[in-house]
C-alpha cells in the first residue's frame, strides 16, 4: 500500500483515537495498537459523552464485521511490562527509512556496449541520466578507459542474452530492497526522465508489472507479449524477486538472439504475465522516430507525449531530441503558469480584497510589508555606469562585474518583454536608461524599477523618443539544499602562529588569549609557533637569538600548564612567503590535520574554534573568515589616550570594520592543500617566483576545485595595528595591505571629523 493510501485510511480514525486518549487518561507514549472490538467502557463513555456519535462508530463496525472492509476501529491497550520475561534490548536501524521500510522509486539500467559506450552511453549521461536517482551502463567487455562520471558495470561477456541475464541478476541481488521500480532500456534510446518519473510515482509498488512497448513473439501465434528493449520497459520489485529463483533455467532453456524477447519469454513462462502497456489508467507512450527526421519540425501529439524515442542513431541526435523535449516542457510550464494565473485573478474577486487582493506579478508572494521604520527594505538607485549604494559606504562606485552583467540582462529583458506585448503595432528600442532601482524582497526575490527612454516604431514607420516606467522581478524559484558532509565540533584544531621579528612584541597578548580560552577551558587544540628568521638573524642565533623572549614566554606557559607541550620551528628566508611557510608545516603533521593559519593579532576563542571545525570540511570545503578589525583608538578616541592595558583588554567590538582585503587567516586540512600544491606543482617547475608571488587563498581557489568559504566572522576580533607591507610579494598582495592599512584607520565619518578639528585648528 502506498503511503498516500496508508494516510488516507488512518486519517478518518483519527478523532477517536485522540478521544480515547482524552476519555481513558491514557498517555499515548505507553500504549500499543491492535485490531479489536471498540466496546470497553471507555468507548461507550466517550460515545454518550458527545465525542463520537454513536452512528459514526456503527457504521465502521458493520463495515470492519460484514462487508470485509479493510477499515478498521483502532483500539488503545495499556502496555504492561512482564517482570518474569527478561529484558530483550532492542536494536534500532540507522536510518528510519529502513525501519520503515520506504525505499526509492526508481533505479534506471542503460544496456550498452563497448562500441557504443563513449558515444551513445555518454550521449544518455549527459541528457537524462542526472535527473534519475541513479543510473547504471551494463557492458559485457569494459573499454580501456570508462568514460567519466559514469556509473558502469562490466560482466565480461558481449553476448546480448547473457548481458541481460548478468544484468537482471545484479539489480536483484545488489538492489532488490532498495527501489521499487527497475527501468531497463537500450543506449539507442531517449528517455524522458520526468515523464517515466511521473508515470513510476502513479503506480503502486506492491503488485507484478511488466510494462512497456508490447511486441509480438515470431511467429505471432500466442497472445502473450514482451516488451520492446528499443523504448524501454519498467520492471518493478516484487516481479524481479519472483523471477529470481528462475533466471538460470531460463538461461539454460529459452534460445533466442534478442535480450528483450528472451526476458520475455522467461517472464511469461515461470510469472504468467506478459508485457502491457496500459496498467491502471496509466499509459506507456512511445515514438518509433523515422530515418532522417529533423526533431524541431516533430510537432504530432504522440511525438510530444512521448516518454521514450527510438532508434537514436547518433549521439548528435540524441542531443537535438533533448533540446527539443526541453522546449516542449518548457512552453507547457508557461502554458500552466498562465492558466494558473488566470484562475487565481478570477477567484481573487470572491475575497475580501477583490481584484487589488491578487497582487502583481499573479501567483507570487506580495510584497514584504514592514511593521517598524526599521524593517523597510531600501532600495538602491544605479544608472547605466554607476551605483549609488556601494559596499564601502561610498555614495556613488562604478557598476563593474556581476552588478553590471545584472542590469544590462535586466535591460534587455524589459525591452524583449515591451516587444512582444506591443507587436507588431509598435517596435521599441532602448535610447538609455533615465533611472534605474532595485531591492531584494526575501518574500518574493529582486525587484527593479526601470525608467527607459524608448524610440517607438510604427508599423508605417514613424518613430518617437518616449519615457516609460516599468517594474520587473526575479522570483525566488525552488529551493535546493546542498548535502553537506558530515562535520564534528570535536576535531582536534592544530593553531598555526608564524612569527617575525616586527611580530614579536604582539605574541604576549597572543598567548594570554590563548591560555584564557584554549587552554584553561581545556579546548581540543594546539599551537605551534614558526618563527620566521631573516639571512642576518640567522647567522647570530648562536649568540643572540632575536626570538629569546618569545620562547621564555612559551616555556612559563609550559611549566604552568605540565602536560602542555607548545612546540616552535625555526625558517630562515628573506621573503616570509604564506606558502613557503605552509610547506614546511605541512609535512610535519599528519594529513588528517586541521589547521588554523592565525596571526599575532588573532584572539583564539572557542566560538571561532568550533566554526572552524563546522566550516571546514575534508576534500569538500575550505574556510577563510574575514576577521572583525578595530580603527585606530589614537583616531577613534581623540579626546583621551587610551592606556596600554585598555589597548589589549575589550570584551566588546569597538568601533571597526570587517576587514575584507586580508587573507591571512583560514583553516583547512592538510590533506586538501597538499592534493592542491601537488596539483600547482607543473606550474612551478620554471617558475619559483610564484610561490612569493601567490598566498594559500589563491593556490585553493585555482588548484583545488573545492568550495572556498568566504565568510565575515565576528567572533574573531582584531585590535588596530598598522602592517608591515612587503614590497616584494606580488602586486596583488602588497595592494591588498596597502588598502587594508588605509581603510582600517577610521570611519569615514571619523575621518571627516578629525580634518575638520584639523582645519578649526589650523585657521585659529
Amino acid at each position: 500500500m502506498r503511503l498516500s493510501s496508508f494516510l488516507a485510511v488512518i486519517r478518518p480514525a483519527l478523532p477517536l483515537i485522540l478521544g480515547l486518549s482524552l476519555g481513558c487518561s491514557l498517555s499515548l507514549l505507553m500504549v500499543s495498537w491492535t485490531q479489536g472490538d471498540a466496546d470497553e467502557a471507555c468507548g461507550d463513555e466517550l460515545g454518550t459523552g458527545g465525542l463520537l456519535h454513536s452512528g459514526h462508530v456503527r457504521d465502521h463496525q458493520d463495515g470492519r464485521d460484514g462487508d470485509g472492509n479493510e477499515d478498521f476501529q483502532p483500539r488503545i491497550v495499556p502496555y504492561h511490562k512482564d517482570p518474569n520475561k527478561p529484558h530483550k534490548k532492542v536494536l534500532r536501524t540507522r536510518y528510519i527509512h529502513t525501519e520503515l521500510g520506504i525505499r526509492e522509486r526508481l533505479l534506471v539500467g542503460i544496456l550498452s556496449s563497448r562500441a557504443t559506450l563513449s558515444t551513445l552511453g555518454v550521449a544518455v549521461n549527459k541528457t537524462v541520466a542526472h535527473r534519475f536517482h541513479r543510473t547504471f551502463f551494463f557492458t559485457g567487455l569494459r573499454s580501456a578507459k570508462a568514460p567519466h562520471g559514469m556509473t558502469v558495470v562490466a560482466h565480461g561477456d558481449d553476448r546480448p542474452v547473457w548481458l541481460m541475464y548478468e544484468t537482471i541478476r545484479h539489480l536483484h541481488q545488489h538492489y532488490g530492497n532498495e527501489y521499487d521500480w527497475f527501468y531497463l532500456a537500450q543506449d539507442d534510446t531517449y528517455t524522458q526522465a520526468e515523464r517515466v518519473m511521473e508515470l513510476v510515482n502513479h503506480l503502486s509498488a506492491g503488485q507484478d508489472l511488466y510494462m512497456g512497448r508490447a511486441e509480438e513473439f515470431i511467429g505471432g501465434e500466442e497472445r502473450a507479449r514482451y516488451c520492446h528493449g528499443g523504448y524501454g520497459y519498467l520492471l518493478s520489485r516484487s516481479l524481479l524477486a519472483r523471477l529470481q529463483p528462475h533466471l538460470d533455467t531460463c538461461r539454460n532453456d529459452i534460445l533466442s538472439v534478442r535480450p528483450d524477447e528472451w526476458l520475455g519469454r522467461c517472464i511469461i513462462d515461470y510469472l504468467s504475465l506478459s508485457c502491457v502497456e496500459k496498467h491502471q489508467e496509466m499509459t506507456y507512450r512511445y515514438f518509433e522516430l523515422q530515418k532522417n527526421v529533423d526533431p524541431e519540425r516533430e510537432d504530432g501529439a504522440q511525438f510530444k507525449n512521448a516518454f521514450t524515442v527510438h532508434p537514436v542513431s547518433e549521439p548528435a541526435l540524441m542531443y537535438r531530441l533533448h533540446k527539443r523535449y526541453n522546449q516542449i516542457e518548457l512552453d507547457w510550464t508557461y502554458a500552466q503558469i498562465q492558466q494558473l494565473q488566470v484562475q487565481i485573478n478570477n477567484i481573487s474577486e470572491l475575497t475580501p480584497e477583490g481584484k487589488a487582493g491578487a497582487t502583481w506579478p499573479i501567483g507570487i508572494n506580495p510584497p514584504f510589508r514592514p511593521k517598524t521604520r526599521f524593517e523597510v527594505i531600501n532600495w538602491e538607485y544605479f544608472t547605466e555606469e554607476h551605483i549609488y549604494s556601494c559596499a564601502d559606504s561610498s555614495p556613488k562606485c562604478e557598476l563593474r562585474g556581476a552588478d553590471r552583467a545584472d542590469v544590462n540582462s535586466v535591460l534587455e529583458t524589459a525591452v524583449s518583454r515591451l516587444n512582444e506585448r506591443y507587436q507588431p503595432q509598435l517596435r521599441f528600442r532602448k535610447r538609455r536608461l533615465l533611472n534605474g532601482y532595485r531591492h531584494f524582497d526575501p518574500t518574493r526575490g529582486m525587484e527593479y524599477v526601470l525608467d527607459l527612454a524608448l524610440e517607438a516604431f510604427t508599423q508605417k514607420g514613424h518613430s518617437q523618443v518616449i519615457a516609460k516606467r516599468v517594474s520587473l522581478l526575479k522570483p525566488l524559484s525552488a529551493v535546493e539544499i546542498i548535502p553537506m558532509p558530515y562535520v564534528t565540533e570535536a576535531t582536534r584544531v592544530q593553531v598555526i602562529l608564524p612569527v617575525t621579528t616586527h611580530d614579536q612584541d604582539f605574541v604576549g597578548n597572543f598567548l594570554d588569549m590563548y591560555v584564557m580560552n584554549a587552554l584553561d577551558t581545556h579546548d581540543n587544540a594546539l599551537l605551534t609557533f614558526l618563527f620566521v628568521y631573516d639571512p642576518f638573524d640567522a647567522q647570530r642565533v648562536s649568540q643572540t637569538d632575536v626570538f629569546a623572549g618569545v620562547k621564555a614566554m612559551i616555556g612559563e606557559v609550559e611549566k604552568r600548564y605540565g602536560d602542555v607541550k607548545i612546540p616552535w620551528i625555526s625558517v630562515k628566508t628573506e621573503v616570509p612567503s604564506q606558502v613557503k611557510l605552509m610547506d614546511i608545516i605541512s609535512k610535519k603533521h599528519p594529513v588528517d590535520t586541521l589547521f588554523f593559519l592565525a596571526n599575532v593579532w588573532t584572539e583564539v576563542n572557542a566560538d571561532f574554534l568550533n566554526r572552524c571545525r563546522m566550516n571546514a570540511i575534508s576534500s569538500w570545503q575550505v574556510f577563510f573568515p574575514i576577521h572583525f578589525q578595530e580603527y585606530s583608538p589614537a583616531l577613534i578616541n581623540r579626546d583621551q589616550q587610551p592606556s596600554a592595558a585598555s589597548f589589549f583588554a575589550s570584551e566588546t567590538l569597538h568601533d571597526g570594520h570587517f576587514d575584507r582585503h586580508v587573507f591571512e587567516e583560514a583553516c583547512f586540512y592538510n590533506a586538501d592543500y597538499m592534493a592542491a600544491r601537488t596539483k600547482m606543482a607543473a606550474d612551478i617547475l620554471d617558475n619559483d617566483e610564484m610561490l612569493e608571488n601567490m598566498d594559500v587563498y589563491e593556490i585553493f581557489v585555482r588548484y583545488s576545485g573545492l568550495h572556498v568559504f568566504r565568510a565575515v566572522e565576528p567572533a574573531l576580533v582584531q585590535k588596530y595595528f598598522h602592517r608591515e607591507c612587503n614590497p616584494r610579494f606580488s602586486e596583488d598582495i602588497y595592494h591588498r595591505c596597502v588598502l587594508s592599512n588605509l581603510e582600517g584607520l577610521a570611519s569615514r565619518s571619523h575621518l571627516a571629523m578629525a580634518l575638520f578639528e584639523q582645519e578649526q585648528a589650523n585657521s585659529t
